[in-house]
């Protein structure tokens, strides 16, 4: 097998750096994880500016193909390495595969203004005592309207895929801070944040902001 390479965020709060490192730690494959740190530019100098084609993290090295965008390496990694063989983290059904595709594609281009007032500082690191503007109160109540009809079990489609992960992500930037989400969201978050791949990912040493 060619070697795997992970490039992801110094301070490991980018929630698609996450997706992909869950993906990997998932599958069980081996690879190397690399950081760059964003704060300090690293991502615009070399070598990390020549691996890629956007100097974006998180990003995937294998052999010869160097690949951003989060959603892109999910399903990359699930058509190189596909189930049986290793973890599915894709539904296995066509229709159910195009609505978890719709629910990544969704929290990556929606809800600006919740993402902007409740970044994953408040998820990996800590609170925010600033109340959420108008703009970012009708973002959480788009999420949880829609959160309250996609979650219908344990699951969104039977069994586990990134997407629940994904969905939990967002969900535990109101949770984890505090604001008010219905206590079956809360629950289903919960369980999702409770897989050992995301626990491996809280875990990792985080510095303050700007240290």
């Amino acid at each position: 097998m060619q070697e795997l390479i992970l490039y992801v965020d110094s301070r490991f709060t980018s929630p698609w750096a996450l997706s992909v490192f869950q993906t990997l730690t998932e599958k069980q494959l081996p690879f190397i994880l690399n950081t760059v740190d964003l704060e300090k530019g690293e991502q615009h100098q070399a070598p990390f500016r020549h691996l890629g084609l956007t100097g974006r993290v998180p990003l995937l090295v294998h052999g010869d193909l160097a690949l951003a965008e989060s959603s892109a390496i999910v399903e990359y990694l699930e058509e190189a390495f596909p189930p049986p063989a290793w973890q599915a983290v894709l539904p296995a059904g066509l229709a159910q595969r195009a609505c978890a595709r719709q629910v990544q594609a969704w929290l990556r281009s929606d809800l600006m203004a919740l993402r902007a007032e409740r970044s994953t500082e408040v998820v990996f690191c800590a609170p925010t005592a600033t109340p959420l503007t108008a703009a970012g109160q009708a973002a959480a109540e788009r999420l949880i309207g829609i959160a309250e009809r996609l979650v219908t079990g344990e699951h969104l489609f039977g069994e586990w895929c990134i997407a629940d992960s994904e969905l939990a992500l967002v969900l535990n930037r109101l949770i984890l801070n505090g604001d008010p989400v219905p206590e079956r969201l809360k629950a289903y978050a919960a369980a999702q944040w409770q897989r050992d791949s995301v626990r491996q990912w809280v875990a990792k040493p985080r510095a303050r902001a700007g240290a």
